[in-house]
């Protein structure tokens, strides 16, 4: 069987860059600088989509709390920063599994062996769509913005009524049609063309750090600036619950580990038992009134204990 080669429209990261045209005849150090300073651009264009990004937080935020799911669809180094980035919220916010999903073009077996020949094929990404309804949220990642199979993702997650996202590094990407909102990061030519794992792979990562640590502080998955719904699956992340505690509460160590241990581990019960000055059984039934958001739990707990003070006078 043939190869066949056609022309075709370059995407920005395709480009060849002017900056680092001897990026081979350089010494290592001037080669290192050339990298670096190409990376300094990144920043700034993740930066200027953030209005859209919130946008995307914002109903990715009512979606997931009535009960919808989000989806990543991307191939290659999108894929797997989509798997990684998603994978991570479960130890890291307690997230439930199945909550956020990767779909990964060529399956698990392209994680870690490339099947790049699997993006071209728009039916496997309907295919992996299949799941995606209309309470949900569709991530679309593709550096070009036109990788077949996100595309072909995101046409039926827009079918089936789905909020579609697009993000790439090509402001003038051609699946922005099938995407309610862009995320176009204009990181512009590679230092080595079209190796999209540079400037458009961390943009890409800058991204989702910043989508999925916003909505879970949305989601009330954190309190001020506190994991509190790690999951304390080792010593290490025991000892951070307890950490996380005492600096929350100001409380000395030793009260904290009894009030955990009292709230069966539960930080958020502890936490709001502590500030509250209350038992954890009225800890967790206000945390439960108020969507598992301490800081709700806590003033309810306050106006609560407010109106039996007056009535009692």
């Amino acid at each position: 069987m043939s190869t066949q080669y056609a022309p075709r429209v370059q995407a920005p990261t395709e480009e060849r860059n002017p900056r680092t045209t001897e990026i081979d005849l350089v010494p290592t150090i001037e080669l290192l600088r050339m990298l670096n300073a190409e990376d300094h651009k990144v920043p700034e264009a993740v930066a200027a989509v953030l209005p859209q990004l919130a946008r995307v937080v914002d109903e990715a935020a009512a979606r997931l709390g009535a009960g919808g799911r989000m989806h990543y669809f991307g191939a290659g180094t999108s894929g797997r920063l989509a798997v990684m980035d998603a994978a991570e919220l479960i130890p890291t916010y307690g997230l439930e599994p199945g909550v956020i999903l990767a779909h990964h073009a060529g399956g698990r077996a392209a994680l870690e062996t490339p099947v790049e020949n699997s993006e071209d094929d728009p039916e496997d990404g309907a295919r992996e769509a299949a799941v995606v309804t209309g309470a949900d949220v569709a991530v679309g990642l593709t550096a070009s913005g036109r990788t077949p199979y996100v595309g072909g993702a995101l046409r039926t997650a827009r079918a089936a009524g789905a909020f579609t996202v697009l993000v790439s590094a090509n402001p003038q990407a051609e699946l922005a049609q099938w995407a309610d909102v862009h995320l176009a990061a204009d990181t512009g030519p590679e230092a080595v063309a079209g190796s999209t794992r540079l400037k458009a792979g961390t943009a890409q990562k800058l991204i989702l750090n910043t989508l999925s640590t916003a909505l879970m502080v949305l989601l009330g998955r954190t309190y001020s600036n506190l994991m509190v719904e790690m999951s304390a699956s080792n010593a290490k992340l025991r000892g951070r619950l307890l950490t996380i505690l005492t600096e929350a509460t100001g409380e000395p160590t030793d009260v904290c580990a009894a009030a955990l241990a009292a709230a069966d581990g539960q930080v958020k019960t502890a936490l709001v038992a502590l500030l509250a000055d209350v038992p954890p059984l009225h800890a967790r039934d206000a945390l439960a009134a108020a969507d598992g958001r301490v800081r709700p739990a806590i003033v309810a707990l306050g106006a609560a204990g407010q109106a039996v003070g007056e009535v009692s006078a």
